[in-house]
């Protein structure tokens, strides 16, 4: 087995102290609780002193902990269709059975009551459903974004509408804070955000050495802090740690998976509830899945304190997930000439389309332009019914025997 990360127990006291500080929040009616959508205006929300809570880390931790799927029928019963995001159905429906992972890992009861609700639609329509559905339900402000999709060329009326939408969002927050808006403070977080930006892309790129020191599983946990706390020293003083280490690891050689022969880039949302089976799976198979586009969704380097409405505006525009197949398929390439990978698994989510990407043709043609193979994997980012292990280990295994063949 490969070492463990040293850096896991840091990062896991990082999650931990966001949630009791929120929960202490919720308790004292100070500081405000914003609830945020994962790639929202996270910045501009910590800058105006809110605390900040993403109810999708809520639904990656119902997928994890597998409780997704017996949360997920409650909210089909109140109207919610069993083919939108699973994030959403299992976040709704474990509020309305009153359960929340963070019981059993924190002794803490419920998620934070909001002051306020903040949507970017760069992801998808959905995040604005869910939290329409929290602001009746708390009767609380729900105000956000709303960005353009399937983009190829970003323009400067694309930028610049999506700069004023941002700062369009501050008198609400001023009403809801009850402090006025302080530019400086705002800058800060952006200057923060964009260190955690910069420390998480040159983690993610470590993973370019042969052997990788860690993989898409490591890091699909490790990008909590980038998450939940970016905009804070927190985060910054995190990944200069997790660095340091990964460093070393390729300094001394030291695999994510031993006796490395092959190397892979997954496309697509992870499948929260198998990280731990498919990890062991490829490990088995000497195989590392080096990179992903997943991961890479939290690099934020265009952010600016010099210009924060502005480079906060390019850096949710230019999101991978809102990019036209041009792009997209020029992006992996570029991650082909990093990561040097032999193959791609494409994994096609049912409840996620919009970060699904092998349904119009693109494996078949990056597997052309690039020479390597591509394979899909059907299932689902929280609802493992969506999900055959056994088909999945079948496709996985004779994926790499081809991969053996070549």
């Amino acid at each position: 087995m490969a070492t463990e990360i040293q850096a896991t127990k840091t990062m896991r006291k990082i999650m931990a102290d966001h949630f009791f500080e929120l929960d202490r929040a919720a308790k004292d009616g100070r500081p405000r609780i914003a609830w945020c959508t994962s790639v929202g205006p996270a910045e501009l929300l910590r800058g105006m002193g809110f605390l900040v809570y993403f109810p999708e880390n809520h639904g990656a931790m119902l997928g994890a902990t597998r409780m997704a799927a017996s949360c997920i029928p409650r909210a089909n019963s109140v109207g919610y269709s069993p083919d939108i995001c699973s994030y959403l159905t299992s976040d709704i429906g474990a509020y309305l059975m009153r359960t929340t992972p963070l019981q059993k890992a924190y002794q803490i009861e419920a998620v934070p009551r909001p002051d306020v609700l903040v949507f970017n639609t760069n992801q998808c329509r959905d995040v604005k459903d869910w939290f329409a559905w929290y602001a009746r339900e708390f009767k609380v402000p729900l105000i956000g974004v709303h960005s353009y999709h399937n983009i190829g060329e970003i323009t400067d009326f694309e930028l610049r509408d999506i700069a004023k939408q941002i700062e369009g969002l501050i008198p609400t927050l001023e009403e809801v804070s009850g402090e006025k808006f302080d530019v400086d403070r705002f800058r800060d977080a952006v200057r923060l955000s964009r260190e955690t930006s910069q420390l998480w892309r040159a983690c993610l790129e470590a993973a370019a050495a042969i052997p990788s020191p860690w993989s898409f599983f490591d890091a699909t946990i490790h990008m909590g802090p980038a998450v939940v706390a970016r905009g804070t020293q927190e985060a910054v003083d995190y990944y200069r740690i997790l660095l340091a280490e990964l460093q070393q690891r390729i300094q001394n050689q030291v695999a994510a998976v031993e006796g490395e022969r092959h190397r892979l880039y997954w496309e697509g949302m992870p499948i929260w509830g198998k990280l731990r089976s498919l990890s062991e799976l490829f490990a088995s198979l000497k195989t590392s899945v080096v990179a992903s586009t997943y991961c890479n969704s939290w690099i934020f380097d265009q952010l600016d304190p010099a210009e924060p409405f502005e480079s906060m505006a390019r850096a949710y525009t230019e999101l991978f997930i809102v990019r036209d197949e041009a792009y997209k398929e020029r992006y992996i390439e570029n991650c082909h000439d990093l990561f040097r990978f032999d193959g791609i698994i494409f994994h096609d989510a049912k409840t996620c389309p919009n970060n699904t990407n092998n349904r119009y043709g693109m494996p078949a043609r990056l597997a052309k332009k690039l020479g390597i193979p591509a394979i899909t994997i059907n299932g689902d980012l929280s609802d493992l019914r969506c999900y055959s292990e056994e088909q999945a280990r079948t496709q996985i295994e004779a994926f790499i025997e081809q991969l053996e063949g070549r």
